[in-house]
């Protein structure tokens, strides 16, 4: 019986993975008419200073997303990513001063994924919904945040500061080393989950945690790791923020959690979880980020641009909603 239903969910698991739809079409489609729309409007969009600013601006909330989607297709939130973040870029900046930009940066990345994986085992230690876990962290780490910096906003050494800002030189074409950063994490974590084993956990967990569970899964530890590499992502982010103005402080990132949240679901991945893609994420976060800077580039009311951005939400979430009620009567 262990070994069939183990069968079943790796099936299941393989057609919600390779499955091509109107959801993944759609999401390309969309942004699609949004380049051609802008490209005809203005005369900027499509210049090569637009277009790197357009990728400049959409690394941080990409990186935190990439975090956001595993988290999501594994069926829980984290909502603690951008106070993490903001413990992340101080320890950073303190790690900085002592050891140099190097060893600063790694460091950073090991207290994002500590707490991270801190956030994921107290949700699964209480079993409380991870939507509420994971805000509760958030307003604990956010007075940590406040603790080690007096309120401050803190700052690597004089010296320091320009290797510090290593994140924001141009690597080739102008493109910026945050940008290759965000490229490496969609491709590393897009092929995690796209072809290793533990990609596909991720995905059965989501689908049906009491059935990956009987199959042998230890949904526990999937559940912890994914806010984990939430942590890791959301410590890069931070490292960026921090680079791109040269000092990092509690309040930072505040609310791009919900950003990054917005463009998994625009993207198409399932809300209910178990199905979903890193490059889905990818086309929803510059969709968003493509909006941002079609408003800017003709001089619209970025009032109406939180109009737009909740009714896109609200489409995606009401579609994979439709989707999910028919494949259940089939």
């Amino acid at each position: 019986m262990k070994t069939e239903t183990l069968a079943v969910g790796a099936e299941t698991s393989e057609r919600r993975r390779f499955r091509v739809d109107f959801k993944d079409y759609g999401v390309l489609i969309g942004l699609i008419v949004l380049i051609v729309f802008l490209s005809i409007s203005t005369d900027t969009f499509l210049t090569q200073q637009n277009l790197v600013n357009l990728l400049d601006q959409a690394v941080v909330v990409g990186l935190i997303a990439i975090g956001a989607t595993l988290c999501i297709i594994s069926g829980v939130f984290d909502l603690s990513a951008t106070a993490n973040l903001a413990i992340s870029a101080i320890a950073g900046v303190y790690f900085t001063q002592m050891f140099g930009v190097g060893l600063g940066f790694v460091l950073a990345l090991a207290v994002g994924t500590v707490l991270g994986a801190i956030t994921g085992a107290l949700i699964v230690a209480t079993r409380v919904h991870s939507f509420i876990g994971s805000l509760a962290m958030s307003i604990i780490y956010r007075g940590v945040a406040v603790v080690l910096t007096a309120g401050m906003i803190v700052s690597p050494l004089s010296d320091q500061l320009e290797g510090f800002r290593v994140w924001m030189q141009p690597v080739f074409g102008g493109v910026s080393a945050a940008t290759l950063l965000l490229v490496i994490g969609l491709v590393v974590f897009g092929l995690v989950l796209w072809g290793t084993t533990y990609g596909r956990r991720i995905y059965a967990v989501g689908g049906n945690a009491e059935a990956a569970r009987l199959s042998g899964v230890r949904t526990e530890l999937v559940h912890i790791s994914v806010f984990a590499i939430s942590g890791l992502c959301s410590a890069a982010a931070g490292m960026v923020l921090a680079s791109r103005a040269g000092s990092a402080q509690p309040a930072m990132a505040t609310g791009i959690e919900l950003t990054a949240i917005a463009a998994v679901v625009i993207g198409g991945t399932s809300i209910m979880g178990g199905a979903g893609a890193v490059w889905r994420t990818a086309v929803g976060v510059l969709i968003l980020t493509v909006i941002a800077n079609g408003f800017n580039l003709l001089g619209w009311d970025t009032t109406y641009q939180q109009v737009v951005t909740g009714a896109l939400i609200l489409v995606a979430v009401a579609a994979d909603s439709l989707l999910v009620q028919r494949l259940r009567r089939k």
